[in-house]
């Protein structure tokens, strides 16, 4: 049986889950249209973002909004406590189980289920160990990397979804050389704006626009580039 919690309306009411139950809206194309990533999949499933802080919340908190856990392995536990309040509070009044915070070491994961999937979330550092590779269906690992470094590059390329925002100095030359991008798209990738990111995977080059709803403003604070 898969395991119950309880989240808080407000939770709920952050983002319009889509249609497709790995699918997961991230943001809007050329004509405001919505695009959509898999990120829940019933597959093993690694993700990468290269970027700041506030987009990897937005993306554990959009899976919790469609049902995920999310377990955080990180050095820097302040900076996902929005996440621990928006899930709210057990009947018992401790923090609901739905989100759990971890310092950087290996622990035993909950279980993965398709009415139960599973985000952890790596948030350490540039040259990330591997403590915690997807091993199941319907667990993904997210490597958050707050820029890209060249002993990352296992780590990035073999990844199933690769999230860049902006890249700074050479980082655009580093990217390109990793993903072999013409270089109109390493050019595109040093002028990102602040809300935009480009997905990046087999066979796919995808630009979009992040979009924060009402709710989510509340608890992450306007679209940003950085933590």
């Amino acid at each position: 049986m898969a395991p119950e919690f309880l989240v808080t309306p407000g939770l709920l009411d952050a983002i319009s889950p889509s249609v497709d139950r790995g699918g997961m809206v991230l943001g809007c194309g050329p004509q405001d249209e919505p695009l959509s990533v898999s990120v829940l999949r019933p597959l093993p499933t690694r993700l990468v973002l290269v970027g700041g802080l506030y987009l990897a919340r937005q993306v554990a908190l959009r899976a919790m909004a469609t049902g995920a856990w999310v377990v955080i392995a990180t050095g820097r536990p302040d900076g996902w406590q929005q996440l621990v309040r928006a899930a709210g509070e057990s009947p018992n009044g401790r923090p609901a189980p739905l989100v759990q915070v971890h310092r950087l070491a290996p622990l035993e994961l909950p279980r993965a289920f398709q009415d139960a999937p599973l985000l952890v979330v790596h948030d350490g550092g540039a040259v990330p160990q591997e403590l915690f590779p997807p091993r199941s269906p319907w667990q993904t690992t997210l490597y958050v990397l707050p820029y890209l470094h060249p002993q990352a590059e296992g780590t990035a390329v073999n990844a199933d979804l690769v999230l860049l925002q902006r890249l700074l100095g050479g980082q655009a030359q580093l990217a390109a050389r990793m993903w072999r991008l013409p270089a109109p798209m390493a050019t595109q990738l040093a002028e990102l704006t602040d809300d935009s990111v480009v997905a990046l995977g087999p066979n796919l080059w995808l630009p979009l626009r992040l979009v924060t709803t009402p709710a989510e403003r509340e608890i992450l604070g306007p679209v940003r580039r950085g933590d």
